[in-house]
């Protein structure tokens, strides 16, 4: 659990962009976002070679684009 001290007379805007910082540095959310919407690995293989195929079909087309 991520906790931020206040110092005495501190205000709770500063405290709370202190929270945010820290939040963001240890990727809280993300890890929140990861666990809150679970995919198979066979789901995330599936769209990580889509993406690649996609990249390099782009690739090559810009490629070809150059060479003439």
């Amino acid at each position: 659990m991520t906790e931020v001290k206040l110092k005495k007379g501190e205000s709770v805007d500063k405290a709370l962009r202190k929270l945010k910082k820290k939040m963001l540095k240890e990727d809280v959310l993300g890890e929140y976002r990861k666990r809150k919407n679970y995919e198979k690995p066979s789901k995330k293989n599936y769209k990580e070679m889509r993406r690649k195929k996609y990249n390099q079909r782009n690739r090559s087309i810009e490629e070809a684009k150059y060479w003439g």
